[in-house]
């Protein structure tokens, strides 16, 4: 009878979408399996899953929750269309987690929907950092919302009933905003998807929030003007019930999408029940997180994040010129505690990958060419991500820019860190490009790849597990053309899924040049594969290889007793001046530390 009157209930469709952006040719970014896990799209199924089961739009009435990564789905626009429209178009589609990329697509699908009456909501980074940050509606969002679109600025925790209740009496507001209420993490809805979904990313990545917010002032970021400057976390028991979820579902891997987790006040608590579940209830958990510089400096924290299960980090290293970081209000970043830091996390065993932004206001072709070279030779991290300084909107720069009228790309496809968006003092924005893309080359040359893993042998670090998150990194540029964060295995092409502003191309030029460009691309990266792997095996087997050394891996200790010079503290007067602060600062604590010492010795006499 109970299965009866299931059945017999309304329904209602929620489709959550998280978007992909268009690449240079327009084509949707997609994959067969994708990299990175959506963490957004986990929040909001959750929340629908359990709005459903509690019968939040009434008992006579099912929310049929339907999740999508368009990273590696295609999109069933009109499947989705034709079953609203048989449905009464009772239900909501929500574009998901959108950022400024991410807006031109989303639109684009939001285009097609609204011209078959059904109702659409985008959320995301976009919609919440244009809110929150600026004066006036951008262009682009006002013309969403004179489509009739539903705008939600904030978090959905605490909010989305309303949304829900909303659309199901056909009376969506132009916009929600909820900026200035975000939710306590504290026994709010952990972030799901089910295994199916899981599956589609690579290895079977999960992902989730422990907190939310960050107190680093950068002036690039968004978070801190999205998620605010306070730490927001989750309970121990609420990772914990996280991690047997997915357990239960066979999924142990995870990307934890905290933007600075050595920032979340409640890390030490939940590293220590990641351990208990990990060292007591043999759950074999695995995850990356992203850190500041500092993290290093809190106590125990490196090493409860290796017996939690971290096996690698993402580090915010953004620049190694002084210069350059005081630009970016990126004081925290101290170019004399790169290689203690990035040292600490290699003794234990953690793959470093760090984040390096190019075109500060002083860098050149010339400069940066010059410091990543001085990287590959004096800092041990394992893996260098590069990102172009960027407007993005909701940061504190696309404000200042925009009071102060500069010019900036107005099209928001480009705002994914890889193009050029706005002019520099010191390139043309072809030069600037051009370094860009060069940069992923003079960094993972065969030469520094083998060097990198030579490191790791001599670390204790599987020299495979390197190997592969190198050529993840080097491939995803050389042949896709992407960003590594917006890559997957094996590259997809819709033709109809083109950016409306760009005409569909003929069948018979559109897949014959398909097939060509994926023959050609994925047998010379399966080349590659087979070079690096020979080179890995043939590490891996010399006995000299455990004794290797360089620069980078020196003990601090042992190259300041030794009077070494970096070139990176040399680099200009900037680098010079925190290099003689530095030296300040250890020469007054030791001073200090032996009037204590002095002090305490004449107490005990």
């Amino acid at each position: 009878m109970q299965a009866a009157a299931a059945d017999n209930r309304k329904k209602f469709y929620l489709e959550l979408i998280k978007p992909s952006h268009y690449d240079d040719d327009g084509y949707v970014i997609q994959w067969f399996k994708a990299w990175i896990p959506s963490n957004s799209l986990a929040c909001l199924y959750a929340i629908g899953q359990a709005m459903s089961e509690d019968g939040a739009l009434g008992d006579d009435t099912e929310i049929v929750v339907n999740p999508y990564d368009e990273v590696n789905t295609v999109i069933p626009i009109k499947k989705m269309a034709r079953r609203m429209k048989a449905n009464g178009n009772r239900g909501l589609v929500c574009m998901v987690g959108v950022q400024s990329n991410q807006f031109p697509r989303a639109m684009d699908m939001a285009r097609q929907l609204r011209k078959e009456g059904i109702q659409v909501a985008i959320g995301g980074f976009h919609v919440s950092g244009c809110l929150s940050m600026l004066k006036e509606l951008p262009a682009d969002i006002q013309e969403a919302i004179d489509l009739g679109i539903s705008i939600f600025a904030g978090e959905a925790e605490e909010h989305f009933a309303e949304v829900l209740t909303d659309a199901d009496q056909g009376k969506l507001k132009p916009i929600y905003n909820y900026m200035s209420t975000l939710p306590s993490l504290q026994d709010q809805l952990t972030p799901f998807l089910p295994d199916q979904f899981v599956h589609k990313y690579d290895g079977s990545n999960a992902s989730f929030d422990a907190g939310r917010g960050c107190p680093f002032q950068c002036s690039f970021c968004t978070i801190i003007n999205v998620q605010g400057r306070v730490s927001r976390y989750r309970s121990a028991d609420d990772i914990e019930k996280i991690i047997r979820v997915n357990y239960a579902q066979g999924i142990t891997r995870y990307f934890i999408s905290d933007d600075n987790f050595a920032r979340n006040r409640n890390w030490e608590a939940i590293f220590d029940r990641m351990i208990e579940l990990r060292e007591n209830e043999g759950i074999p958990i695995r995850f990356i997180i992203q850190v500041d510089v500092l993290a290093h400096k809190t106590k125990n924290f490196i090493e409860k994040a290796e017996r939690a299960g971290c096996k690698r980090v993402f580090i915010g290293l953004e620049n190694i010129n002084p210069a350059n970081l005081e630009i970016a209000k990126k004081g925290q970043n101290r170019i004399t505690e790169y290689r203690t830091m990035l040292q600490k996390w290699r003794a234990h065993g953690i793959i470093s990958y760090a984040g390096y932004i190019l075109g500060f206001p002083v860098d050149t072709p010339e400069t940066i060419r010059r410091d990543i070279e001085i990287i590959q030779k004096e800092l041990p991290v394992d893996l260098l991500g590069f990102t172009n300084l960027t407007p993005l909107p909701g940061s504190e720069d696309h404000k200042v820019l925009t009071d102060m009228g500069v010019w900036m790309d107005p099209d928001m496809n480009k705002y994914d860190l890889e193009h050029v968006t706005t002019a520099h003092p010191l390139m043309s924005p072809e030069e600037w490009d051009s370094i860009y893309r060069e940069a992923w080359d003079l960094y993972y040359t065969e030469e520094h790849i083998e060097r990198m893993m030579r490191r790791a042998v001599a670390s204790g670090i599987k020299p495979h597990a390197v190997m592969i998150n190198a050529l993840q990194l080097s491939s995803a540029m050389r042949y896709e053309r992407v960003h590594p964060q917006q890559c997957g295995y094996v590259r997809r092409k819709v033709r109809r899924q083109r950016r409306s502003t760009l005409p569909l191309e003929n069948p018979l030029t559109f897949y014959p040049k398909y097939l060509l460009e994926t023959v050609i691309k994925y047998s010379a990266l399966a080349l590659y594969v087979l070079r690096i792997n020979r080179m890995r095996k043939r590490i891996q087997n010399d006995p000299a290889s455990k004794s290797y050394t360089d620069v980078a891996l020196t003990p601090v200790e042992e190259a300041e007793a030794a009077e070494e010079h970096l070139e990176m503290f040399e680099l200009n007067d900037s680098a010079r001046a925190a290099v003689a602060k530095a030296r300040h600062q250890a020469e007054a604590k030791a001073k200090h530390e032996a009037k204590k010492k002095s002090e305490k010795q004449v107490a005990a006499v």
